[in-house]
């Protein structure tokens, strides 16, 4: 890249500026994430809810763990695959060299001198996607540590998305007109209650979204970054659900929580 930078000028190779907005910061990321779980845990403490809470904040201490791996360079991996390469490159050259020598004692026209020559021409391709699949085992290492993550994650979302799923404002609105049948939920929250669950389950959501978001901050890959917007697709549609059930919501007017 140097040479295009020489070519372009160095106006054109800025780095970009360093703040403390600029980026997600993962340490403050968990601070948020068990006030949350504290605060489900407080006001609904019998709810599953807090329960999926507490997994999420385990999935953020989770990624803590593997962000450094993400992002620093594995000097392990690199030595074992530089080391295999020029291994492979030596008995590769080798052996083309004793083809070569043999070939042009026994040649006898262009005939063998064309089948040595195909020869040596799918050496040389097979050698270098031998080299390309070595010096991608970082890459890709890294590739499946993120990928889990964010498998993850995403069905954390539809775990959240079941647990706010029977929560229908449109019955408590309703009042005594409704009349729910033996395999109805029970409904015992007031709307105030019950806007705070919707609202819980939203801010899981977008941390959900966060969580993935730090994946590609510290790793450029093309696809992890096409995992990541795929979860945050997902947790914004869902997100969109609950809060067209808090809109509704908010037509009953406000009411204090007993």
């Amino acid at each position: 890249m140097r040479w295009i930078t020489w070519l372009l000028g160095k106006e054109w190779d800025q780095p970009l500026p360093k703040g403390k907005f600029s980026e997600l910061r993962p340490e403050m990321l968990m601070i948020t994430l068990r006030k949350l779980q504290a605060r489900i845990a407080e006001r609904f403490p019998e709810a599953g809810l807090g329960k999926v809470s507490k997994e999420l904040t385990e999935l953020g201490q989770y990624g803590i763990h593997i962000y450094p791996r993400l992002h620093q360079p594995m000097w392990a991996l690199r030595t074992l695959t530089a080391v295999s390469i020029l291994v492979l490159v030596v008995v590769v050259s080798v052996l083309a060299w004793q083809s070569v020598q043999k070939l042009s004692n026994e040649t006898n026209g262009w005939s063998d001198f064309l089948q040595g020559l195909e020869a040596g021409i799918n050496e040389i391709i097979f050698l270098s996607i031998a080299i390309f699949f070595l010096g991608s085992i970082e890459m890709r290492y890294k590739r499946s540590l993120a990928l889990r993550s964010l498998h993850a994650l995403r069905s954390l979302a539809h775990v959240v998305d079941m647990h706010q799923l029977t929560k229908d404002p449109a019955i408590i609105l309703a009042g005594t007109s409704f009349k729910p049948t033996e395999s109805s939920p029970q409904r015992t929250m007031t709307p105030y209650q019950l806007t705070r669950y919707l609202e819980y389950c939203s801010e899981m959501l977008s941390l959900t979204s966060k969580l993935a978001a730090l994946h590609v901050q510290f790793l450029d890959d093309p696809v992890v970054l096409d995992a990541v917007n795929d979860i945050e697709s997902l947790t914004q549609g869902l997100s969109n659900k609950i809060w067209q059930k808090i809109m509704i919501l908010d037509l009953a007017g406000p009411e204090k929580d007993l």
